[in-house]
């Protein structure tokens, strides 16, 4: 195919059947793309008023990675390029072209002119540089951001509109992760500031939307940006966005957001309970609903506790969750079993259901091998030591605590005993840095399989203390292989030993479903099932 590889040939990742924060078939509802299609022709004006269950406290797109907050500071920044969500293909948007070498260490991105950031200062790969450069120093929060960059070998700007990035090795991945809100753009001035200033004051960004108020736990609020003109390819309209502002509202509880979005105080919902969907069909809500790609939401073991540490435990934890349960009675409509680590919509994803089936006699035959002995509360133990766990969960979806209540019971069901820990998003990354718990709930979006690098190398963070194995070079391999079929062969490897040392418990997929008024038009998912407001109009 000649030295390197240009967007002009149409590169396209390999996307399962359909078209990547933490926690929270194309779903259900009236669709999984544009709301509001035939509603006449697009008005500009108004104000959008959006409900999300949680905030992390943090407004920096470079340090978030929950849903909740994803929606709103998607909204202001844009980003080197952007992916179809229905194909997979990597597209223009800050990049007009690009290419890449042959052995996928080296892209460079060649930048369109114009661009400016909302404090008025230019768009420039100097800018660019200074945002990669400046993000693996933030630390923690930027776990996401800063995995995509592992192993920048150089950055360099040869001039005004050219970035080139190098890696000491292969990295196929880095092309998605230029399209994340996680590598979205900044302006320089933003970059110097500190990790914490960035979450709490807030950053300078290109994107249709500026940050106009932010109130920690209570609402985010953004205005449209005068004089945009530099938007993503995939999107319809050019130039301006059409909402004048967007408020998104922070209500934890799932009854009162529906109640708000009934009753006309809000036009849009996130994490639409399945409890729910019939009274807000009624209402004539749409539910818009798609599966995020990545890493399912699973029970992920700390693995350096000496329990853990046993592959019969853990095999025993995932052969006890009813997956079908869980999907089937506490999440809306559509919402899938896990069928392997990765979501069915990933690029590479594998099936592994077989592996995953519910078999609590399994379960009890391994740790009656192991020597964990039921005492006379039923649960087991072994050198006077009890088989329980305590269960970390983060109150940033309304499922999460029904989901982890019948994890407890099926789990004590073969002997294990379970303590749910409740702890607020925001202390996620302190709670997985430190090894505070046993098990701990969350999930991972992201539309590209490296995301299984990003969270079970042992040479990155190693959040779950995973011993080191073939494993790291299987994720290591894929991520420099360019070759889509021998990447996918490799990404299947890496998630069969994922599953069959159960390092993590796979349990549901993530369905994102949304809940949208009437009066709404033209909000879409990304690739990410996240959402992108630049088309959204009200009317």
């Amino acid at each position: 195919m000649g030295s390197s590889l240009n967007h002009a040939l149409r590169l396209r990742l390999p996307v399962a059947v359909a078209a990547l924060a933490v926690l929270a078939g194309c779903g259900s509802g009236s669709g999984a793309g544009d709301s509001g299609a035939s509603a006449g022709a697009p008005r500009s004006g108004g104000s959008l008023t959006f409900a999300v269950g949680s905030d992390t406290g943090c407004v920096d797109p470079q340090q978030v990675a929950s849903n909740d907050s994803i929606y709103s500071v998607r909204q202001l920044v844009d980003s080197l390029t952007d992916q179809n969500p229905e194909t997979g293909e990597i597209v223009p948007w800050l990049a007009q072209s690009w290419e890449i070498s042959k052995d996928a260490t080296t892209f460079t991105f060649h930048l369109r002119s114009g661009v400016t950031f909302s404090d008025g200062s230019a768009l420039t790969a100097a800018v660019v540089k200074d945002n990669f450069e400046a993000i693996p120093k933030l630390g923690t929060l930027a776990g996401l951001a800063t995995g995509y960059l592992s192993g920048v070998k150089d950055i360099a700007a040869p001039d005004a509109q050219t970035l080139k990035v190098t890696f000491a090795q292969p990295n196929a991945q880095f092309l998605q992760a230029t399209s994340t809100h996680s590598l979205g753009i900044v302006a320089d001035a933003s970059t110097k500031l500190s990790p914490q200033d960035r979450c709490t004051k807030g950053i300078v960004g290109s994107g249709p939307f500026t940050l106009a108020q932010y109130v920690p736990n209570q609402s985010t609020t953004l205005k449209k940006r005068t004089g945009y003109a530099w938007g993503s390819s995939l999107w319809k309209k050019q130039g301006e966005a059409y909402l004048d502002q967007i408020v998104f509202k922070v209500l934890p509880e799932a009854g009162v957001r529906t109640g708000s979005l009934q009753s006309g105080q809000v036009d849009a919902i996130g994490n639409v309970g399945k409890a729910d969907e019939n009274a807000l069909k009624g209402a004539g809500v749409t539910l818009q609903a798609r599966a995020n790609p990545g890493v399912v939401f699973n029970l992920a073991a700390n693995n350096s506790n000496p329990i853990l540490a046993d592959a019969k435990v853990r095999q025993a934890l995932s052969l006890a969750v009813n997956r079908k349960q869980i999907a089937d009675t506490i999440y809306n409509t559509g919402t899938q079993p896990a069928t392997s680590i990765l979501a069915h919509t990933t690029p590479g994803y594998e099936d592994l259901s077989a592996q995953l089936s519910f078999d609590p006699d399994k379960a009890k035959s391994l740790l009656d091998a192991d020597g964990w002995t039921a005492g006379a509360d039923g649960i087991r133990a072994k050198g006077g030591k009890k088989l329980s766990f305590n269960l970390v969960w983060f109150a940033n979806a309304a499922t999460n605590q029904p989901t982890l209540e019948l994890v407890q019971q099926q789990l004590k069901d073969i002997g294990v005993a379970v303590t749910l820990k409740q702890s607020e998003i925001s202390q996620f990354a302190t709670v997985l840095v430190a090894g505070n718990y046993d098990l701990v709930w969350g999930n991972v979006t992201r539309a590209d399989s490296d995301i299984l690098r990003t969270q079970f190398s042992t040479k990155l963070a190693n959040t779950y203390r995973l011993p080191a194995t073939t494993l790291d070079q299987t994720l290591s391999d894929q991520a420099g292989t360019i070759d889509q079929a021998a990447r996918k062969k490799l990404v299947a490897t890496a998630q069969e030993t994922i599953v069959q040392q159960a390092y993590v418990v796979p349990v549901v997929e993530l369905q994102t479903e949304l809940g949208i008024a009437k009066r709404v038009h033209g909000l879409n998912f990304d690739a990410s099932s996240r959402i992108q407001l630049h088309d959204t109009w009200v009317g």
